[in-house]
């Protein structure tokens, strides 16, 4: 596919791990990821569904949890880099456009959407606080710049946590997307909210993180792809599987649970648990 750097190719794995929204429970990761080291065997892929932070208040050690487990899964023989994969959810964008908020054509009014959408804690993770934003975006562009690069400075203090987002992808899929009709292996797409099954897997633009109605009532293989799986459904609906799709939120950061799931190439589930 093109477009690496929005898309990761899976290759042909043995079987992959999905993790659902953990939305910044740390407790609930690490419990996982105990689960998972136990069953994780070469040839496999673990995919992390988006909305690694954001609504919880442990941004920071969510993140560095992330981090501790990649270097453990790196130790492992035969295992590459880009056997793990972290996708852009909603949280982890609202970050990104939040270090560029001195380019948005009304700060103040974004500022205070995001905050509503949960990002207050990723903000206050790294020192920033909505009171200064808002101060800072009265002051103009400069000011408001100064505030942004302080976040800025404040994530690349902490080791490991600017390339983390740097390597958020917006999909993750095994086997090819352009196959066609008449392709012999099904194969498996990995987002974060949704997508819009109207629209190619080019076009999708912030579907993928903020999902598009429909989801649930997909009735046919979308693009090729024998079964879409996201780690979160916008619309608060929690688990669900269909012929065509899975989602795997248990309500993490909302009282509820953190959903992984392993799956075959085929987007068949062969295993499934909740912490």
């Amino acid at each position: 596919m093109a477009e690496p750097q929005k898309f990761i190719d899976l290759r042909r794995p043995r079987r992959v791990w999905a993790i659902g929204a953990v939305h910044a429970q740390p407790d609930h990761l690490n419990a996982v990821h105990e689960v998972v080291a136990s069953r994780f065997l070469p040839g496999d892929r673990l995919v992390y569904l988006g909305n690694m932070i954001g609504r919880g208040e442990r941004v920071l050690e969510t993140i560095d949890t992330l981090l501790y487990f990649r270097r453990a899964l790196l130790s492992m023989r035969g295992l590459a880099a880009t056997d793990i994969v972290y996708l852009r959810g909603a949280q982890e964008e609202m970050w990104q456009k939040l270090l560029q908020l001195q380019f948005a054509p009304d700060p103040q009014q974004v500022l205070d959407w995001m905050m509503k959408q949960g990002a207050s804690t990723t903000l206050a993770a790294y020192g920033g606080s909505v009171e200064h934003g808002m101060a800072a975006a009265r002051g103009g562009t400069v000011m408001l710049g100064r505030w942004t690069q302080g976040l800025r400075q404040a994530m690349q203090a902490r080791p490991g946590h600017e390339n983390l987002f740097s390597a958020l992808r917006r999909a993750a899929y095994s086997g090819s997307p352009d196959q066609g009709p008449d392709q012999r292996e099904p194969n498996t797409l990995l987002v974060s909210a949704g997508i819009d099954a109207r629209r190619p897997l080019n076009h999708q633009g912030d579907a993928f993180w903020w999902g598009a109605p429909g989801f649930s009532r997909i009735s046919a293989p979308y693009q090729g792809f024998a079964r879409v799986v996201r780690g979160h459904d916008p619309a608060r609906q929690g688990f669900a599987v269909t012929d065509f799709t899975a989602t795997f939120d248990g309500g993490c950061g909302f009282g509820g649970h953190l959903i992984c799931g392993c799956l075959a190439p085929s987007g068949e589930i062969l295993d499934l648990f909740q912490v």
